[in-house]
């Protein structure tokens, strides 16, 4: 009896030592970042690409597991295999491929400025002298540190997501806010107390990041492609963003993979 006991306790423990079930792919994402990746009001994780990536991972026959991580930390992630694939409206960059790889890109983006409807900048030129919001790492990040100079901008300051900055905006903490324009249109719809003050054309494309040698990189093209020909990338972006994207858009149009 107490042989079996000791056996039954040592199975116990050895069960208890165990890791949790491992999804088959570990998805990071910058949670709050809307309209592609956040929490709704019952606390699931929902967004634009999220529904990319669960359906991708369905065709696949892959379960997944999406991981909260902070924007600049999704390519560290990345490259020591914590995760298999990064979301979070992330743009694909030459200075980027040379580190990490990325399906054929699914969303074509600029960056915006906003800011308080009540302030009297209209335009990045009257920036000069002021505190500017960015989301660290990002491109908007990099577009502001580049521009600095011509501009005048006085501090830079950095979050990890847009709702902390627009609340500092909100605070007049900054001044104003520098990142993706599709995120801030979502995000300002029904809060009238902020605008756009300027687009930032920078021909922008966002996909799945992926490591440079991760075996399952092709088959997820090879979805990617599927859900663009059959309408699946589409219809989800009507959902999010409720508007028909151009037809000669990379929401629509299949692309190749970037390379260097």
């Amino acid at each position: 009896m107490k042989f079996k006991l000791c056996a039954a306790m040592l199975t116990l423990a050895a069960s208890a030592a165990l890791p949790a079930f491992a999804a088959d792919w570990t998805v990071g994402a910058n949670v709050g970042n809307v309209p592609w990746e956040f929490q709704d009001a019952s606390g699931k994780i929902v967004g634009f690409e999220i529904d990319l990536v669960n359906e991708a991972a369905r065709r696949a026959g892959k379960s997944v597991q999406i991981e909260n991580i902070p924007f600049n930390g999704l390519f560290s992630a990345v490259q020591s295999g914590r995760i298999q694939i990064a979301v979070s409206s992330i743009t694909i960059t030459p200075k980027r491929l040379e580190s990490v790889a990325f399906a054929q890109p699914y969303y074509d983006s600029d960056q915006s400025l906003s800011v308080l409807k009540a302030t009297k900048i209209n335009s990045l030129e009257d920036t000069a002298g002021k505190t500017i919001g960015v989301d660290t790492g990002s491109t908007g990040d990099m577009y502001a540190t580049q521009n600095t100079a011509k501009y005048k901008i006085a501090t830079i300051t950095r979050y990890e997501g847009l709702a902390p900055a627009m609340l500092d905006l909100a605070a007049r903490r900054i001044d104003g806010y520098i990142s993706d324009i599709p995120a801030v249109e979502y995000y300002i719809k029904d809060k009238p107390q902020y605008r756009i003050a300027a687009r930032i054309p920078t021909g922008e494309r966002y996909s799945f990041m992926t490591a440079k040698n991760w075996p399952e990189a092709a088959r997820l093209n090879d979805i990617l492609t599927e859900m663009k020909k059959d309408g699946f990338v589409s219809k989800t972006h009507q959902k999010w963003f409720g508007s028909v994207p151009p037809a000669d858009s990379s929401t629509v149009k299949v692309m190749d993979v970037p390379k260097l």
